[in-house]
């Protein structure tokens, strides 16, 4: 799903224009990235958390001189899914295995 499909979704299920549904959309996407910005914690109850997370100096090995180089600290954000998404991912994934035709184990 892009953009313009939720954005069609959203407009669906709140029974609002999409128009509106873009605003807000964008108004979400927004306020998330200014408190991330900020170092603070987004957390829905039922959906996850978002936030910022540090990631280490670390060594790695350049593609193009195979020379090891260094990659400095930063930060970076991270998004973890709440109970309710993985329960509803889990459900849906159960559901979609179910009518999969099984396969037969190869003879050795």
């Amino acid at each position: 799903m892009n953009k313009t499909e939720l954005i069609k979704s959203l407009a669906e299920k709140a029974e609002i224009t999409q128009k509106d549904a873009a605003k807000a959309l964008d108004a979400v996407v927004g306020s998330i990235q200014d408190a991330l910005a900020k170092g603070d914690k987004v957390q829905i109850i039922g959906f996850g958390s978002f936030e910022v997370r540090d990631r280490k100096e670390r060594k790695v090995i350049s593609p193009a001189t195979g020379k090891e180089i260094m990659v400095p600290a930063t930060k970076v954000p991270a998004f973890k899914p709440g109970k309710s998404l993985k329960e509803a991912v889990a459900i849906e994934k159960k559901a979609a295995g179910k009518g999969a035709a099984k396969r037969k184990p190869k003879k050795k």
